[in-house]
């Protein structure tokens, strides 16, 4: 696999946090043809969760969000990596981020088992075009 990076497209939506609320939104999704290259849930307050919705097809998304009546926030933009798992991989990347004196004010990420790894790194807007360059996008 070596190392693929691209800029991907992210949307909050927030639920009640009770079972099932993200199950129920991510199979209505499916349903819809609506591909997820990411997907992740964190409690914001004592009664609610945030989901960021990273789809194949954003425009997708949107026209079924606005059919439905969801209602989203975003787009939002990170950077997608997916690479081979190495000691030091994630380093690189944040030397070169820093080199480019591009904050990071928040990643994402996870090893599948067999080498490879996939991650998130969201900078603000403002310092997004020039990240994208310092990783060679």
């Amino acid at each position: 696999m070596s190392l693929t990076i691209k800029r991907v497209q992210y949307f909050y939506v927030t639920l009640p946090d009770q079972p099932g609320e993200a199950y129920t939104l991510l199979n209505m999704l499916a349903d819809r043809g609506i591909n997820q290259l990411a997907f992740s849930a964190v409690p914001i307050g004592p009664n609610s969760t945030q989901l960021a919705l990273f789809p194949e097809e954003p425009a997708k998304l949107i026209r079924e969000a606005e059919l439905s009546g969801m209602n989203m926030d975003g787009p939002h933009h990170a950077l997608l990596i997916q690479g081979d798992d190495e000691l030091g991989a994630l380093a690189k990347l944040h030397q070169q981020l820093y080199e480019a004196n591009i904050n990071v004010y928040a990643t994402s990420g996870v090893t599948d088992g067999r080498g490879s790894y996939g991650y998130l790194i969201y900078v603000k807007a403002d310092d997004y075009d020039r990240a994208a360059e310092a990783l060679g996008v």
